[in-house]
């Protein structure tokens, strides 16, 4: 499936530009368009601040004006912190990947326009788009940087492209460990505990009862209950060897 293009209108910074290739490169983005950066292209910065992620910012298009930068595009979004009078649908950058996912499954080339670093998108570059992405951030301090605000969208596409799946989970690699295992360990430990006088006589059959308890809120694996008793055998052979 094809997917969004990235079109930054008049970045001023060479450093942001490859942060933003790099926010692109994190979650499966790899068009980007630069609309006449303040200080030409290419620059000096721009690759170290990718931090690997050269193949974004080698395949960037220049282009000298807004309209040409999105004249192949089926629909458009701006984004922008503060609201600008203009009549358009407005969308946070889950529902606006959405919206996008479906068009572009349509065969619609879509497209998000980010503004210079310090100003924004001008409401004229805003009137050529069809629809607004701005973020729920904190009115109080709403700017974002170039490059977080280009995470944010690329992080919600990639999202609904891997439908949510994390890259490794934290299943267990060893299967729960049988009962008879654990009341072995139990078995063990405990006359490990009596043989140091761990337990004061009139509380060893509600200390007992409590330890056991602890170790079976830990639902252990038969990894788990191999290890501890490996752990307890080799605390009472070190303790036997220092006894003169």
């Amino acid at each position: 499936m094809a997917k969004p293009v990235i079109i930054l209108v008049e970045p001023q910074l060479a450093e942001n530009i490859g942060m933003v290739a790099r926010a692109m490169a994190n979650f499966g983005l790899s068009e980007l368009r630069i609309v006449a950066p303040r200080d030409g292209w290419p620059r000096k910065g721009a690759h170290s601040a990718a931090s690997g992620a050269v193949h974004v910012l080698e395949g960037a298009k220049l282009y000298d004006t807004v309209p040409e930068a999105i004249a192949d595009l089926n629909f458009v979004f701006a984004t922008t912190a503060r609201e600008r009078g203009q009549m358009k649908r407005v969308f946070g950058p889950d529902a606006a990947m959405q919206e996008a996912r479906e068009r572009i499954g349509e065969g619609q080339g879509v497209g998000i326009m980010f503004g210079r670093e310090r100003t924004g998108l001008e409401n004229d570059e805003i009137s050529l788009a069809d629809a607004i992405i701005t973020f729920p951030v904190d009115p109080k301090f709403s700017s974002l940087n170039l490059a977080q605000a280009v995470l944010l969208v690329s992080y919600e596409w990639h999202k609904l492209e891997a439908d949510g799946a994390l890259p490794f989970s934290g299943e267990r690699r060893s299967p729960p460990a049988e009962r008879e295992a654990i009341i072995s360990f139990f078995d063990y430990l405990e006359a490990e505990l009596d043989a140091v006088n761990f337990y004061p006589e009139d509380k060893k059959p509600i200390m007992a009862r409590n330890m056991r308890d602890m170790f079976h809120r830990l639902e252990m694996t038969e990894q788990d209950v191999r290890t501890l008793r490996g752990a307890v055998r080799a605390l009472a052979e070190g303790r036997r060897l220092r006894k003169p």
